[in-house]
């Protein structure tokens, strides 16, 4: 885990990675024409692709405590204080989710051959055994299905999950 007291992953791998992710997010910025009304937008400290190429590499290294990530963002990236504060570098983020949720998407396109993946199912159940006949819920999608693995009956869906490199 990241947020634990000492991060292994290099530092110079790290800069490599955010100067990659910055360079598709600038090239994907400029296709997608999306005109944030904001003022004074030629007093902000940090451009737009640079927060949005931030917040993707902190979910590429799997960062989920937006307090952590920003500490190691201050203390790793940008060393020398020009990087927003934490509650700013946040609502820029949210003001900037429909462009984030547009370069994850392009870049999950982007990545759609690797050499491996580990497919796996697991029951998803909707209910208790118990109510399993007569439920009403999902009656079009759900069905009563038995997990071998776990030795037991269950009613809900089956959910499959593909996991690459």
């Amino acid at each position: 885990m990241q947020e634990h007291f000492h991060f292994t992953t290099d530092r110079a791998k790290i800069q490599k990675q955010y100067a990659a992710i910055f360079v598709f997010v600038s090239a994907q910025l400029s296709c997608i024409q999306v005109h944030l009304h904001r003022r004074n937008r030629h007093l902000v400290k940090q451009q737009d692709a640079v927060i949005i190429a931030i917040h993707l590499l902190g979910k590429l290294l799997g960062f989920t405590s937006e307090q952590a990530w920003h500490r190691f963002v201050t203390g790793n990236l940008f060393t020398n204080g020009s990087f927003l504060e934490r509650s700013r570098y946040n609502r820029r983020c949210r003001a900037l989710g429909f462009a984030i949720k547009w370069i994850r998407h392009e870049l999950a396109k982007r990545g759609q051959h690797h050499a491996y993946a580990v497919v796996d199912s697991l029951p998803l159940p909707l209910c208790h055994t118990a109510r399993m006949h007569r439920v009403k819920r999902f009656q079009e999608i759900a069905d009563i299905g038995y997990c071998a693995s776990k030795k037991q009956w269950y009613y809900g869906l089956k959910l499959h999950l593909q996991v690459t490199d």
